[in-house]
């Protein structure tokens, strides 16, 4: 990439970007899942950063373009895949707190192995914020991320493997981990906290919503003060917790760490994770049928010969 170095990517964070999955499990040609999803939250988040957002037809045939040609690179077993990440950021240099005129769009994507690194261990931060109220909390833009490394470093640092998030306002409601939605199961119920003006609406998370849903699992979405749930981990009132997202899809929970030095842990570890994530799963890499029409084949792309 060659940029200008007083490009407003650099200095004002104007950048956007899309994690997606692409599988080949058993089949020829490869297929994206729910990309049309991922295109229009793609739209959202270039629009809140005043920037003009990609036209959806460009949007799909740069992804389809790029796994079309990366279709012999994509591992084939279950839980392998290939990680696709559209971005745009800024071009025009300057100084003035402005948007950029010109911006630039590509697609990367990376061979992915299955994310699987054991129950993650949750640390809540009760200090920082991951996104204001009113902010960028909505759109998966770069400087969320950057806003969360602090407090996941520390958290690193102190046994576990990321934090989670409390509200801006009150830093009483749960919110969401650094890159990640969260469930709990209470008694036969799905809870999980309702999306707000500084939550990322997760596809994964939509997705699995309507799979509860469709299995009769009543699912409710609604404020979560962290001392309730910790209060209902300490009881069995909750007896699991996960988290989801494209890359891991679901992972367990197995500690909520708080500032104090107490863990709490849930009584039940990857129960109703491990169904969900395989009932994912199976639509996802079309080995059960889908009919969400969530999944979308991509052709193959010839290379020419040299």
């Amino acid at each position: 990439i060659e940029i200008l170095p007083g490009a407003r990517a650099l200095h004002f964070a104007e950048q956007a970007f899309e994690g997606m999955k692409a599988y080949r499990v058993g089949q020829a040609s490869a297929n994206l899942f729910r990309a049309s999803d991922n295109c229009a939250r793609f739209r959202r988040s270039a629009q809140r950063l005043a920037m003009t957002p990609v036209p959806e037809e460009l949007f799909l045939e740069g992804v389809h373009t790029v796994v079309g040609a990366c279709t012999g690179l994509i591992p084939g077993a279950s839980g392998q895949s290939l990680y696709v990440r559209p971005f745009l950021f800024g071009t025009e240099p300057g100084y003035a707190v402005r948007a950029s005129h010109s911006a630039r769009f590509m697609v990367i994507a990376n061979p992915s192995e299955a994310y699987a690194t054991g129950p993650m261990r949750v640390l809540i931060e009760r200090e920082q914020v991951r996104a204001a109220a009113g902010g960028l909390g909505t759109v998966k833009a770069g400087a969320n991320y950057a806003a969360s490394l602090l407090a996941s470093t520390r958290a690193v640092e102190r046994g576990y493997t990321v934090a989670l998030w409390l509200d801006p306002t009150t830093r009483q409601n749960i919110e969401e981990l650094s890159g990640m939605n969260l469930f709990a199961v209470c008694g036969a119920e799905l809870h999980t906290p309702t999306l707000n003006d500084s939550i990322l609406p997760g596809v994964t998370r939509d997705s699995l919503i309507t799979l509860a849903r469709a299995a009769g699992t009543r699912v409710v979405e609604r404020p979560m003060p962290v001392a309730e749930l910790l209060s209902n981990l300490a009881s069995g009132a909750c007896s699991e917790v996960f988290a989801c997202g494209t890359a891991a899809i679901v992972s367990p929970i197995s500690v909520i760490g708080d500032a104090d030095g107490r863990d709490y842990r849930p009584a039940v570890l990857d129960g109703c994770a491990r169904e969900l994530r395989e009932r994912l799963l199976a639509i996802q890499e079309r080995r059960a049928p889908d009919p969400y029409g969530w999944t979308t084949a991509v052709a193959p792309l010839s290379r020419p010969r040299s």
